[in-house]
């Protein structure tokens, strides 16, 4: 029997309109009068395009294209929310300044070089000019049996915290922190890009960070199995939000599954397992790794965002440090190699059985998830939103945590 309709959920987004396609050659305009041309369409998703692309040259544009440029009908949302989270903060000399004063090789944000309207056959397309990556790390992750050896996930959430310590300084937490939206660079395979800002959300505009609330309208946003317990409960997303989901991520990419994967068609039951194993952490780490050397280092670093109020800023060195220790643990250290071979580092278990692991839908890099919409939330026990102490911030006292769905900033 099908599950109810929850109480008061908003409906599904009507269909977007995906973007005709252009033909390799076409020429774009941006709003700073920069022309760009189109080489082949190298991927789609539901609503938007992504092409090859590089500068008006008389040449036609080839497969070494160092840039790409995604396009969609301008009446479509999920580009213009982006572009915002781009304009604001992914210019290069942006990028550049903060990678030099943080003593950075590189950062893993995408740089925005330009954008604007563009019209073909009395319809008008908004596009928007990106670095050109490769491959994504869900299909990596596939590839090689879904585990990644420890220190390549160590090093993997060192460079995340770089991104995320990047974007919450320029206002912005990310919201949808994923393998499918971690792309690799087409050149250097070392180097790793956080994508796709359709769900990026302007945390603290002018610097005044936004109250904690609850809606039941935008509970459970963003991908099922990784979002925070904050978004489940219908509250904006935050930065604890944000290494939430990081910390979800480095489990599934060292065990290979997380413990309710098994029911992700229901919400409440993912949120409240969520809920459940953030209130005892050691029993989310036994689930995980039965029997096994744990990786302590994780287990920390998600007591550490737990102890997180909605409002506070994250402590990025500690976080950094951790997972530095994590390394020295096992005998290795951040030499900025990404070592994408097969390490069996745990498997979910459950009444003392292997789980069949199970398979992952490949979701298209260019693209945002569409939000999840909810069944009626169960009542959540034991993590009441705690705190912040902020004068901006109104939550009641506890540890209530979770992610809001996307909001335009």
């Amino acid at each position: 029997m099908p599950p109810k309709k929850a109480t008061g959920a908003r409906k599904a987004p009507a269909k977007r309109k995906l973007a005709e396609e252009f033909p390799a050659g076409e020429v774009l305009t941006d709003s700073a009068k920069k022309q760009w041309k189109l080489g082949l369409p190298i991927g789609q998703g539901g609503f938007g395009r992504l092409y090859l692309a590089d500068e008006n040259y008389s040449r036609i544009i080839g497969p070494d294209a160092p840039y790409v440029i995604k396009v969609e009908p301008s009446e479509n949302g999920p580009l213009f929310s982006e572009l915002k989270f781009y304009m604001r903060a992914a210019k290069p000399g942006q990028i550049q300044k903060w990678s030099s004063s943080h003593k950075m090789k590189y950062l893993g944000v995408p740089r925005y070089w330009g954008s604007g309207l563009h019209t073909k056959n009395g319809n008008s397309y908004r596009f928007m000019v990106m670095d050109r990556f490769g491959q994504d790390l869900q299909k990596i992750f596939e590839n090689k049996g879904k585990i990644l050896a420890r220190k390549t996930v160590l090093q993997l959430g060192l460079r995340l915290i770089d991104i995320l310590e990047y974007i919450h300084e320029h206002e912005y937490v990310h919201g949808d922190i994923k393998a499918s939206n971690l792309l690799v660079h087409h050149k250097n395979p070392d180097q790793v890009f956080l994508v796709d800002y359709g769900l990026a959300y302007r945390y603290c505009p002018d610097g005044v960070h936004k109250e904690y609330k609850e809606d039941p309208r935008k509970c459970h946003n963003g991908t099922i199995e990784f979002t925070s317990i904050d978004a489940h409960k219908g509250v904006n997303p935050s930065r604890r939000g944000d290494l939430e989901i990081l910390g979800y991520c480095m489990i599934q990419w060292l065990c290979g599954r997380l413990p309710w994967e098994d029911k992700l068609s229901d919400p409440a039951y993912v949120s409240s397992s969520k809920i459940r194993y953030g209130d005892d952490i050691s029993e989310l780490m036994e689930t995980c790794f039965p029997g096994k050397n744990k990786p302590e280092e994780i287990s920390k670093f998600m007591e550490a965002v737990k102890e997180l109020s909605y409002s506070a800023k994250p402590p990025y060195l500690h976080l950094r440090e951790l997972l530095l220790q994590g390394l020295k643990t096992i005998g290795s250290k951040d030499d900025g190699k990404l070592d994408f071979s097969l390490c069996e580092n745990g498997v979910v278990s459950q009444n003392g059985r292997k789980r069949k692991l199970a398979k992952v839908i490949d979701h298209p890099v260019e693209e945002s998830e569409e939000p999840v919409v909810a069944e009626k939330k169960k009542k959540s026990r034991g993590r009441a939103a705690k705190a912040s102490g902020s004068p901006t911030a109104s939550a009641p006292k506890g540890r209530g945590r979770g992610r809001g769905k996307k909001m335009s900033s």
